[in-house]
């Protein structure tokens, strides 16, 4: 069995609160878009549970790590017959950079897995186990727009239409440690709720939709606010980092020159359709 993984940005980050337990409170719009890993499940020897062969992007930690094979191990507690397999994961979508690709591959995993081994496992039941591999992780189960608040676990649909906008994705290649970047922010509401603005057309979002994780990240690396700047300069309707970061995006009516953008900011450029 093969799947494809999407991964997401995030329309607006709000850090709204901090818990005792040292965790957060946020408010965001998630937002799945067209950029995949490829998964594919085949029987495994005998002699292991889940091994797990891994090309395209590196993934730094152990396999045993690894969401997929946390999936695997999460099932297996209450599925015991299920069979040894043997995981092929290409990674196309980078890590630490705000897309939640990792996030994606194990709530995939999940869903591929209940799918091959006909596992008696309900929706709900399926968003349960997700959760207990990442905050974000049951978002991939649903895979449309979410209001996503409390740890980003509570989430609702929201109707968000971006049917035909170019979305262009500014990879530059950093890894950025979440939990650096939650310590270095003040929790506070923002001016807007974020469910408000993203029911208003995008050409409103500049002034009102905000990460509030740029303030952070933008001092300690400035190239991604210039990023960010150059996309409006090539007439993004509206820009933004996804996430704790690395990746800018933009939302074009008209895609831009993809090789001016390469040239100006030093990092991939990947043009996407949105529909």
């Amino acid at each position: 069995m093969i799947v494809f993984p999407n991964c997401k940005i995030n329309l607006g980050l709000s850090i709204t609160a901090k818990l005792p337990d040292g965790y957060h409170d946020i408010e965001t719009a998630f937002f799945p878009i067209p950029f995949y890993d490829i998964l594919e499940i085949i029987p495994g020897p005998n002699s292991a549970d889940c091994s797990l062969e891994q090309t395209g992007l590196h993934i730094a930690g152990s396999p045993e790590h690894n969401l997929c094979v946390k999936a695997y191990h999460l099932l297996k507690k209450d599925f015991p017959t299920l069979p040894p397999i043997t995981l092929y994961l290409h990674k196309q979508i980078p890590t630490g950079a705000g897309l939640g690709g990792g996030s994606a591959d194990g709530a995939f995993m999940l869903q591929a897995l209940v799918k091959k081994f006909q596992l008696s496992v309900s929706t709900e039941q399926l968003k349960h186990y997700a959760l207990l591999l990442g905050s974000d992780c049951p978002f991939f189960i649903e895979n449309k727009p979410m209001l996503a608040t409390g740890r980003g676990e509570n989430m609702r649909p929201l109707e968000i239409d971006l049917k035909g906008w170019q979305l262009v994705l500014l990879l530059p290649g950093l890894s950025i440690s979440t939990k650096e970047v939650f310590s270095g922010c003040t929790p506070r509401m923002p001016a807007h709720s974020i469910e408000q603005v993203v029911r208003e057309p995008v050409s409103t979002w500049r002034d009102q939709l905000v990460n509030q994780f740029e303030e952070t990240v933008f001092l300690y690396h400035p190239r991604l606010e210039s990023a960010k700047q150059s996309l409006y300069a090539q007439g993004a309707v509206y820009a933004s980092m996804t996430g704790t970061g690395s990746t800018i995006y933009g939302l074009f009516s008209n895609a831009p020159n993809a090789a001016t953008l390469r040239e100006q900011c030093g990092c991939e450029v990947r043009v996407l359709q949105l529909y």
